[in-house]
């Protein structure tokens, strides 16, 4: 590992730190030390740094905003890698939006509402990074990524850069080919419409409200804990199985919405594990309905 410290700090990867904790890197709070964590500044940095894991095949995984994740106690050997600088930026051009695979996707939305342009506001409630939306293909209120993404560029595990359509990425519900074919989305090109900025903040703010009132959004979290099966709806129900409110040592079902699990303060992974293995029993016993879970497993399994 120090020889590969010392290459990557010579070759100018970014910023480096060993051993970090990346329960402060999370949504949840949750999460033992990675090894290695890389923030990226730009797109040279980044092909360096996979071209350099890669020759050394060292493990990586690529971290966004914390959301939707869920880190093992015992951490992540090898990289996590973290977008920065111009890889967390995001500017207009002609109708389009260009953002950075590191920029925050609920921060996108606002901004392309107030530019007049129409086609995000469903990812106003949407936490994580632009990248992870296209990685999962993020959706919500009748919409997702598929829609209004035009291009992705993205660098492949050995440092080939390529960029892909829609099509290429192959998206289907909450998911791309990101998840067969590892690579990290350095930038995201949105194609949108001309909208009234006044409509779209309305649609925005009622979906904020909506958002208030029935998401545990105080508390940590990492979104919707479960994909919706076809036919039905996840929080629907767990609800209906009597689970709001179960707890598994410092992790619950959020009493405001079955389909949030929380961290009521001293929650390990081991915790919510535990209690997805406990919804996704209750759930099959009483329905016949198996719970996929959304949130993405990183790191060492005990």
């Amino acid at each position: 590992m120090q020889q590969l410290l010392s290459e990557l700090q010579a070759a100018d990867v970014g910023a480096i730190l060993t051993n970090e904790p990346l329960s402060a890197h999370t949504t949840w709070k949750i999460g033992g030390p990675a090894d290695l964590l890389i923030t990226v500044q730009n797109r040279d940095q980044l092909v360096r740094l996979m071209r350099l894991l890669h020759a050394h095949q060292v493990p990586w995984h690529v971290l966004g905003r914390g959301s939707n994740v869920l880190v093992s106690d015992k951490g992540i050997r090898g990289a996590v890698i973290k977008l920065g600088g111009e890889l967390a930026d995001a500017r207009f051009e002609e109708g389009l939006i260009h953002a950075g695979g590191g920029y925050s996707f609920i921060k996108l939305s606002v901004l392309a509402g107030k530019q007049g342009l129409t086609g995000l506001e469903f990812a106003g409630g949407i936490p994580g990074s632009t990248g992870g939306a296209v990685y999962m293909n993020a959706g919500a209120h009748g919409s997702d990524v598929s829609r209004v993404l035009k291009e992705a560029e993205v660098v492949l595990e050995g440092g080939e850069v390529v960029v892909w359509t829609p099509e290429d990425l192959k998206f289907r519900y909450r998911h791309s080919v990101l998840q067969e074919r590892r690579g990290i989305v350095m930038k995201a090109v949105f194609a949108l419409d001309p909208g009234d900025r006044k409509e779209i903040a309305g649609a925005m703010a009622t979906y904020k409200d909506r958002r208030l009132r029935t998401q545990p959004l105080q508390l940590p979290c990492a979104g919707s804990t479960f994909r919706n099966p076809e036919g039905h709806h996840a929080a629907k129900l767990i609800e209906a199985a009597g689970l709001k409110g179960m707890r598994v040592g410092g992790a619950e079902v959020s009493t405001l919405h079955a389909n949030f699990i929380i961290n009521t303060g001293t929650a390990t992974a081991q915790d919510v594990l535990a209690l997805i293995d406990r919804i996704r029993t209750c759930v099959r016993d009483q329905f016949g309905v198996e719970l996929t879970p959304e949130v993405l497993l990183m790191g060492e399994r005990d």
